[in-house]
C-alpha cells in the first residue's frame, strides 16, 4: 500500500472500529440494584420500627424489577400483610414514586390497577433510590392504616440513610 494511503486507511480502520464497539456497547446495559444485604436490613428496620410503635407488620423489599429481595413477616403479623406489603413495593416499582402519591394521582385507573397481578393501590411503599436511579423499593403492611405503614418504611430508609446515600 502506498504511504500516502496508508494513513487515511488505519483511521478508517479506527473510525469504523470505534463505530462498532459503540454500536455494540448499547447491546450491554449496566444497571444499579439493591442488593440482598441492604434489602435485609430495609426490611428488618421497617419491622423494629413498626414494632416499637405497637404494631404487627410485614416488609418486603423488591428490586427496579420488583423481583423480591427480602421479606419479613413479624412474629404476630397475618400471613396477608407480606403479600399486601409486597404489592405495595411493587406499586411503586410500576409507577415510579411512593405508593401513596400513585394513590392520590391515579384515582381514575384505581379500580384497573389493583386488578392486576401483583399490584395494589394502598399507601404504605416507598422508593428507594441511590444516586438518582430508583433500585428498589420496599413496602410495609399490617399497621391500622397505609400511613402507620409508610411511616415505618421511611424509618428504615432514614435508619440507613448512610448506606443508601453512599452506595452509589
Amino acid at each position: 500500500m502506498p504511504k500516502h494511503l496508508a494513513k487515511p486507511c488505519k483511521r478508517l480502520i479506527v473510525a469504523l472500529l470505534l463505530g462498532t464497539t459503540a454500536v455494540q456497547a448499547a447491546d450491554v446495559l449496566v444497571q444499579r440494584s439493591i442488593g440482598m444485604e441492604l434489602g435485609r436490613d430495609v426490611a428488618n428496620q421497617a419491622v423494629l420500627a413498626c414494632r416499637k410503635a405497637g404494631y404487627q407488620v410485614s416488609a418486603v423489599v423488591v428490586d427496579k424489577n420488583a423481583s423480591v429481595r427480602a421479606m419479613l413477616r413479624d412474629d404476630a403479623a397475618a400471613r396477608f400483610t407480606l403479600e399486601l406489603a409486597q404489592r405495595k413495593a411493587n406499586m411503586v416499582i410500576m409507577g415510579g414514586t411512593d405508593s401513596g402519591a400513585v394513590v392520590k394521582n391515579r384515582g381514575d385507573i384505581r379500580t384497573e390497577l389493583n386488578h392486576i397481578d401483583g399490584l395494589i393501590m394502598l399507601k404504605g411503599g416507598l422508593p428507594i433510590i441511590v444516586g438518582g436511579y430508583l433500585i428498589g423499593a420496599v413496602g410495609v403492611s399490617g399497621a391500622p392504616g397505609g400511613d402507620k405503614d409508610e411511616a415505618c418504611a421511611q424509618a428504615a430508609l432514614d435508619a440507613l440513610e448512610d448506606r443508601i446515600a453512599f452506595s452509589d
